[in-house]
């Protein structure tokens, strides 16, 4: 399912481009929109909702047109922002409600609605408390309740994971995962963080200075095999096995990439399916012992540095 089409936009500041002739298609589950500051992340998600009309180009988003089809496209997407707009008095289920409530839902169901979300993202017995009083961990598990309150199809979430310590983002990243899949929601997420993208998402987009490094699916563009790593256990009463092996799997032909005294064997091009006891046998005749071999998939960072040379 195709949710977003990108041609040829364009987004200009006066002198300044942030975004450069973009072409992408997003598909259906989880995406990460990635990249440093100054990207053009925040700017593609204001011309996605409407809130901006770009230079140049075109974008549909759920096949609509932001501008034109503004009101139609506002009922069915949201928007989780980076920036905290959340207002400090209030408590947590007013809040959620109240958004419902403009996005066209009826009171009482937004009511029941806001408190189901809170509970979901693990607020039910702080719905009541102030916002202002909750940590920025809970802060943005507000807003992202507020973003699916009112059954989105689609939601774009502005850097969610900003500010958290690495527990705290593990558990909004584990979240945003559980809502996509358990109530069908489609999310764009921001980032600049690569490990999280990789983490959730299934389809990512990769900007740099507002041009497209890399659109795709994720494991589509991470399925190609980049070797094999072979990992020796250190053994006392054969201090001399690993180098052993290392030394065998180069007499027999491989590319073996090592570094330093690491316990770790790296084989870039991988080895032939024909030869693939060579690696036990190898262990074996020095008297090593195996910890793992494992074949190395491409990650987002090889995939940028590869399009980026």
């Amino acid at each position: 399912m195709e949710l977003i089409t990108v041609a040829d936009l364009t987004m200009q500041f006066g002198h300044h481009r942030a975004l450069d002739s973009v072409d992408f298609t997003v598909h259906s589950g989880v995406t990460g929109l990635v990249g440093a500051n100054g990207a053009g992340k925040t700017t593609f998600m204001s011309i996605a909702l409407g809130l901006r009309k770009p230079t140049l180009g075109t974008i549909r988003v759920l096949d609509l047109e932001p501008i034109a089809d503004g009101a139609e496209l506002r009922s069915l997407v949201s928007y989780g922002p980076e920036r905290n707009i959340l207002p400090d008095e209030m408590p947590a289920v007013d809040f959620v409600k109240h958004l419902a409530e403009v996005r066209g839902m009826p009171r009482k169901e937004a009511k029941t609605r806001a408190s189901d979300i809170l509970w979901l993202v693990g607020l039910g017995e702080e719905r009541f408390r102030a916002i202002g009083t909750m940590s920025t961990g809970q802060r943005q598990r507000v807003k992202l309740a507020q973003a699916i309150a009112a059954d989105p199809k689609l939601v774009f979430l502005d850097e969610p994971t900003d500010g958290l310590d690495p527990l705290a983002r593990e558990e909004v990243l584990t979240l945003i995962r559980q809502v996509s899949e358990e109530y069908g929601i489609h999310i764009m997420i921001s980032s600049h963080l690569l490990e999280e993208v990789e983490q959730i998402c299934d389809n990512i987009v990769v900007l740099n200075a507002g041009k497209l490094i890399v659109a795709g699916k994720l494991d589509e563009l991470t399925g190609q095999s980049t070797g094999i790593e072979i990992e020796l256990v250190r053994i006392d009463d054969q201090p001399d096995a690993i180098d052993t092996v290392e030394r065998s799997l180069r007499e027999a032909g491989l590319a073996v990439v090592r570094e330093a005294e690491s316990p770790v064997l790296r084989i870039p091009d991988g080895i032939p399916e024909e030869s693939s006891d060579l690696i036990r046998d190898a262990v074996a005749d020095a008297g090593a012992r195996l910890q793992r071999i494992q074949h190395r998939r491409r990650s987002l960072e090889d995939i940028i540095l590869d399009t980026s040379s």
